[in-house]
């Protein structure tokens, strides 16, 4: 499987889960507000802040419907658009400030004009959302720069991947596959968390899950299954205004997925030597384990039957588990009820 850098971030076997906190238009077209999600993501703890770059001239026309009228303030889904928009400037001042949060800066762009914006800005790597994939002057335009791509599959068949991913590797760009269900909120049934596999194997290259669940747990659970990015849309509150609002998890709700990756990076990667183990424990096997004990008085003299042993702990005597070895030796001094069973006791009937 391929393996490539995100800024000094490695994306591929091996390395721990990239976590891509995405702001999407929950900025509601607040400037401010923008860079109150970039401090969020970042004390959360998440590896990059991602936004979307609108243009709507560029990628729009008066004519596109709703997909859900949500905005009491547009009258349509361009004039929403248009109030979406940051200047190259503004743009410069969120990069400007996410490098300085510690955080990868990245945007999703939908026109070639928000390409060569995000260019300019040298973002470390393109994301394409899922309504994208089958757009070639977009690809094409994005795949001339040479840098990565995470490619959402959303809303793809099968042939469209292969071609998006066709395009970036024709241009040598490294790309990585996020399995997305785009559905707000996705319904456990429609993660689609078997795609994982399957997405690795077709195109060897780096997976993750773009989640839009609205919980912690789809993230985890693609850690345990090997992914090495996860995305997750964010919101201060439940109670904010947006479209999104409710397949984000809030900046608290991401911390908990930035530490349970951070568990589950930790588990995968250590392994585990079953006897080094047991001798390390050797302390609690004798406290828990179980000893040999005459289970009546034995006279000195008595050939050991099995029906004349229990087992009890502690395990400072001989072991249960050598209760076949001792039976048919002959005891050498009386026993009474309880007494544990010490090897000098014991001799060959013969």
């Amino acid at each position: 499987m391929e393996s490539f850098k995100i800024a000094q971030h490695q994306i591929g076997r091996g390395a721990g889960c990239f976590v891509i906190g995405e702001v999407a238009q929950a900025h509601d077209g607040s400037l401010g507000m923008a860079h109150v999600f970039i401090d969020a993501i970042a004390t959360a703890g998440a590896h990059a802040v991602k936004f979307q770059t609108h243009l709507a001239a560029a990628e729009s026309s008066p004519e596109e419907p709703w997909r859900v009228k949500f905005s009491r303030q547009d009258a349509s889904r361009y004039d929403y658009w248009r109030r979406m928009e940051f200047s190259a400037e503004q743009w410069c001042g969120l990069r400007d400030h996410a490098r300085d949060a510690g955080l990868v800066f990245l945007s999703s762009p939908f026109s070639v004009e928000a390409v060569t914006l995000l260019d300019r800005l040298e973002m470390a790597a393109w994301k394409v959302a899922s309504g994208e994939v089958n757009n070639p002057l977009l690809l094409e335009a994005m795949a001339a720069t040479g840098k990565p791509a995470l490619i959402s599959s959303g809303m793809s068949t099968w042939a469209e991947l292969d071609g998006a991913v066709a395009r970036f590797r024709e241009q040598a760009c490294p790309v990585a596959l996020l399995q997305c269900t785009t559905a707000y909120p996705c319904p456990p049934e429609r993660i689609g968390l078997d795609m994982l596999d399957r997405l690795r194997e077709r195109y060897q290259a780096p997976v993750g899950l773009s989640d839009h669940s609205g919980t912690i747990f789809a993230a985890i659970a693609a850690a345990t299954m090997g992914a090495n990015l996860v995305e997750l849309h964010v919101t201060l509150s439940r109670e904010m205004f947006g479209p999104d609002v409710p397949a984000s998890v809030t900046t608290s709700e991401l911390r908990q997925v930035v530490e349970g990756l951070q568990f589950v990076h930790r588990a995968q990667a250590a392994g585990t030597n079953k006897d080094q183990e047991a001798v390390q424990l050797q302390p609690l096997r004798a406290a828990f384990g179980k000893s040999l004990v005459a289970r009546h008085p034995l006279p000195a003299g008595a050939i050991l039957r099995k029906e004349d042993l229990t087992a009890k702990k502690p395990g400072r005597g001989i072991p249960a588990s050598e209760v076949h070895s001792v039976v048919g030796m002959r005891v050498l001094r009386a026993l009474s009820t309880d007494e544990f069973l010490r090897r000098d006791d014991l001799a060959d009937a013969g």
